[in-house]
């Protein structure tokens, strides 16, 4: 019997084969924590100074939550985390450098691993072939404490992806038309492996969309088969000689095969307070917005801000609609200045904020005011996640949020393409 790819990486991890269900025991190989939640790990681990704290060889510090920190009691938990890098002497990026999981992309995650982060959306490194997942921060400190985590293997979902993608329709569309056809618990704690002509065909930035909303569906990771552009992607980040191929067996045995024909789709958006009320743009074009938000970990990635840029040149935002461009790291920004995109945010009257979460998370830099529309491009729209239950968020691609901008109104971006 053929195995999947979370079963082949979690089998080499565990010296054997395994199949899904089983119950094992692996040593990780990174583990990454960030000033959300983060601190919550540094006092586990202060309760566990017995344990020899195997894991802080390739543990990974990112301040990019509350970037820079807009309160006291925040500025006093990067202290901390400052403090325990200096002295475990583990990578920290601090406050401007990016987003974690675009850090961890960018410079540590490597296909065959296993990463644990402190985060639902360390799934994301799947797209470079890495079984990576979010985990609660007392099992994070633990995984630092012992080098070891353990895991159920997951089930596996296929999802097949194929078809030419019309104009307007991005890898974000095709996100958010899995997870309304899942739902929001439809694949809890499975897999979901990425394949198809279309998925081939993306940047890996590109696949970083799909591997990060993965646990939007309860997914435990997202996976992505490596190929050359992954190959290309680490020499350019330096870790060229990390590049293996990883795919699936043939005959693997998957528990639900869902394909997707990018051709048939429309652009979509989530509608609040679930990322599983989904609909075409379409369908609910015309709602007023205050506020739109082009970034985050889920499409701050150059890619995503040329898409947008595109849409924008040569325009203004809308006189009663505030565009905020959250680059998802350093690197990102410097490419997106060096490209044009930045003067034409500028230019179109966005707002640029430091790479970094920004106002996903509802801590500072976009807070919205009660009864106000936000259409973003993060991975969340939970009542109260920008900070305000009583405003509303929709989630939709860059090109949806660059044609919002433009008109004040929810819009197709399909005008404008």
């Amino acid at each position: 019997m053929g195995h999947t790819m979370a079963e082949k990486i979690i089998g080499e991890h565990v010296g054997r084969e395994v199949n899904a269900g089983e119950f094992v025991v692996v040593e990780v190989d990174a583990c990454l924590i960030h000033d959300g939640t983060g601190p919550a790990v540094v006092r586990e681990l202060e309760q566990l100074q017995e344990l020899p704290r195997r894991g802080l060889e390739r543990t990974t510090v990112c301040l990019d939550h509350a970037a820079p920190s807009p309160r006291q009691e925040l500025s006093n938990e990067h202290t901390l985390l400052r403090n325990f890098a200096r002295e475990t002497e583990v990578r920290i990026f601090d406050v401007g450098e990016g987003v974690c999981h675009q850090l961890n992309v960018e410079w540590m995650a490597n296909p065959g691993e296993i990463i644990i982060g402190s985060d639902s959306h360390t799934c994301m490194a799947g797209a470079l072939g890495a079984f990576a997942t979010g985990m609660g921060s007392t099992d994070v400190a633990v995984g630092i404490a012992l080098g070891k985590t353990w895991l159920r293997v997951p089930e596996t979902f296929l999802i097949k992806v194929e078809g030419e993608f019309p104009k307007g329709v991005y890898a974000k569309d095709v996100a958010l038309h899995l997870i309304g056809l899942l739902g929001a618990d439809g694949a809890t704690y499975k897999a979901l492996e990425f394949v198809g002509s279309s998925v081939s065909q993306m940047s890996v930035g590109e696949r970083f969309t799909l591997t990060n909303m993965a646990v939007e569906t309860g997914a435990k990771t997202g996976l992505c088969a490596t190929d050359e552009r992954v190959r290309h992607y680490l020499e350019q980040h330096g870790r060229g000689e990390r590049f293996r191929f990883i795919a699936a067996d043939a005959a693997a045995n998957y528990e639900q095969v869902i394909e997707i024909d990018v051709s048939q789709l429309a652009p979509t958006v989530s509608k609040p307070h679930v990322v599983d009320s989904t609909a075409p743009v379409e369908e609910v074009e015309g709602v007023r917005v205050d506020q739109v938000v082009i970034g985050t970990c889920t499409n701050g990635r150059l890619e995503d801000l040329a898409v947008a840029a595109r849409i924008l040149r040569g325009k203004r935002r809308h006189p009663d609609t505030r565009l905020l461009i959250a680059p998802a790291s350093m690197e990102v920004l410097v490419q997106a200045y060096q490209s044009g995109y930045i003067q034409t945010f500028i230019e179109a009257g966005g707002v640029i904020l430091p790479p970094g979460c920004g106002p996903c998370m509802g801590v500072h830099q976009g807070i919205l005011g009660d009864g106000e529309v936000c259409v973003s491009t993060q991975n969340r729209n939970f009542k109260g996640r920008m900070g305000n239950p009583k405003a509303l968020i929709y989630l939709g691609s860059p090109a949806t949020g660059a044609a919002t901008a433009i008109t004040g109104r929810l819009t197709d971006p399909r005008h404008f393409v």
